[in-house]
Parts: structure tokens; sequence; C-alpha cells
């Protein structure tokens, strides 16, 4: 806790956050305030309390929430969003694989019943390799039955499709994290939030010793 002319503020302060950036700006048209004034935008803050204002963050605990909320939010979507991807890429090799697989599968089975004859590989290499790719591929996998094509096909489609939709969210998520940490920040470095949890922590620390 420390005082700031007549306002006290706490590591987590509660009154109203414009009352509070107010007295610190007029707080610092003293002596010394050329120098003050490079330290802090004052056009930034000036942004901040616009931001403040339009979306009601006038308590410092209600921003740091709608901050890490918002954060937890775009992470997730990203998490989601690189899953699909993921999955996506899965299903294409996995498609490939399974085409090339039913292609060869005869070439393959004549070649067993030539007793895999050398002269027989040599006249159908790429076929079989590519059927001895797309077996190693599946066991690779665990895959006792092979999906067929159009559920494959039908699996990538919806994917795409939530894929679509959530990047749309993320875009919003973002910019939306990117304004609360902004503003945030802002306000921790004018008001010195941020160093009174560090001093805190830091004390607390030295008690535990």
């Amino acid at each position: 806790m420390r005082e700031i002319g007549t306002l006290v503020c706490w590591a987590t302060p509660k009154v109203n956050l414009l009352v509070d950036i107010q007295a610190k700006l007029q707080a610092g048209k003293g002596a010394g305030y050329a120098r003050w004034a490079k330290v802090f935008n004052l056009k930034q803050m000036a942004q901040t309390m616009n931001y403040l204002t339009e979306h009601g963050l006038l308590e410092y605990a209600v921003l740091e929430e709608k901050a890490a909320a918002a954060t937890t939010r775009h992470n997730e979507l990203s998490a989601q969003i690189k899953a699909a991807e993921t999955r996506m890429a899965e299903i294409a090799v996995l498609r490939t694989h399974i085409i090339n697989y039913v292609k060869t599968r005869e070439v393959y089975a004549a070649y067993r019943k030539a007793g895999y004859s050398k002269k027989f590989l040599a006249e159908h290499e790429a076929d079989i390799l590519l059927h001895k790719a797309a077996k190693q591929a599946f066991d690779d996998l665990g895959i006792k039955k092979l999906p067929t094509v159009k559920s494959l096909q039908a699996e990538y489609a919806t994917l795409l499709e939530g894929k679509k939709k959530d990047y749309a969210e993320y875009r919003r998520s973002r910019e939306e994290m990117r304004e609360l940490l902004a503003a945030k920040a802002n306000v921790d470095r004018l008001m010195g939030y941020g160093e009174e949890r560090q001093n805190d922590r830091e004390k607390e620390q030295g008690q535990d010793r």
C-alpha cells in the first residue's frame, strides 16, 4: 500500500481508475514535469482513459480480469486452430496413402504370388514402393481398419469450416487482447501497480526465509 496525494492505492485498487489516473497526472504537473512527461506518453494515456471509459473498465480488478480472460480465450482459439491444421495435414497424407494403397493392391498381391521375385520387383518397383509406404504409414498410425476417402473428406470439410469460424473469432480476440493488455500496461506503468506487486512479492519472500 502507498499514498498518492490524498489517495491510497492497494495492489488491486477498487476505486475508480479514472479518478486515480487523473490524480496521478495532476500530481505530475509539479517540479520536474518536463522530465516526467517524457517518461509517460500523455496522448497515449488519454487514449487509454477513453478506452477504459468506453468499455466500462473503471476498476483495476475488472481490467485485470478482462485482460486475463481475453488472453486465455485467444490462446484457446490459437490451440484449436493449430490442432485443426495438424489433423487436416494428417488427413491429407492419409488420404494420399489410402489412394496409393488401393491403386497398387493388385500389383502387390501379384508380387507376393510371384514369390517376391526380383524380376517382378524391377518391373513394378514404383507401385510396390508406394504400397509398402502406405502400409508402413498405416502401421505407424496404428490403423487396423482403413477409413474411406469419403469419410476423410467429410472430416476435412468439417475441420476447415470450424477453422474458418475460429480464425474469424481469433482475429477479433487478438485485437481485444492487445487493446486490453496495452491499457493495463499503461495503467500499471503510470500508477506503479506492477512495482507495488513486485515489492509485495519480495517482502513475502523475505518473510518466508
